[in-house]
C-alpha cells in the first residue's frame, strides 16, 4: 500500500468510488452467498466450489482494499480550474504528432490506476507523458525507446 498523494482526475476518483460501491454493495455478498451455498455441499477439503469461492472473495476483498486506501490518498485535480493553459500538465488531453512517421496520437494524462490507452488515458508516470510534461503547444518531446530515441511535436493543449 502507498502512503503517498495518489492524483487523479474527478472522472477517475468517480469512477473508483462507483467500483468500490458495487463490489461492496453486490459483489461482496454475492460472493457470501456462494460461500453459504458451497458448504451446504458438504466435506469442505474436497469442496472445489467453496475454494473457487474463498478463492473468489480474497481477490474482492483485496481490490476494496486498494481501492479505499487510493481513495484515501487521492489527490483530486480539477483541470477545469487550471489558467495555464499553455503548458501540457496532468490531466490535459494533447495531440502530438510523431515526428518519425508522421502519426497522430491524441491523449488525456491522468493518474496511474485510470491509464487505458485503447480509450485514450495514458499514466503520467509513461516515458512519452513524462517527457511533455511542462512543454507549450509546437515543442518537441523526445522519448527513449528500445528502438532509439523518437521525437513528438506537442501540436494540441486542451483543457477538456
Amino acid at each position: 500500500m502507498t502512503s503517498k498523494n495518489v492524483p487523479m482526475t474527478k472522472e477517475g476518483a468517480q469512477a473508483l468510488r462507483d467500483e468500490l460501491r458495487q463490489l461492496i454493495d453486490v459483489e461482496r455478498p454475492k460472493i457470501a452467498q456462494a460461500i453459504s451455498d458451497a458448504r451446504e455441499l458438504g466435506d469442505l477439503k474436497e469442496n472445489a466450489e467453496y475454494h473457487a469461492a474463498k478463492d473468489q472473495q480474497g481477490h474482492i476483498e483485496a481490490r476494496i482494499s486498494f481501492i479505499q486506501n487510493q481513495i484515501q490518498h487521492a489527490q483530486i485535480i480539477d483541470i477545469t480550474s487550471f489558467t495555464n493553459h499553455d503548458k501540457v500538465l496532468f490531466g490535459s488531453t494533447i495531440t502530438l504528432l510523431n515526428l518519425d512517421n508522421d502519426q497522430i496520437m491524441k491523449i488525456q494524462l491522468v493518474g496511474e490506476h485510470e491509464a487505458d490507452i485503447k480509450s485514450g488515458k495514458m499514466s503520467i508516470t509513461a516515458p512519452i507523458a513524462r517527457a511533455c510534461i511542462g512543454k507549450e503547444m509546437g515543442d518537441v518531446a523526445e522519448v527513449e525507446t528500445p528502438n532509439g530515441m523518437a521525437e513528438y511535436s506537442i501540436e494540441k493543449i486542451e483543457y477538456i
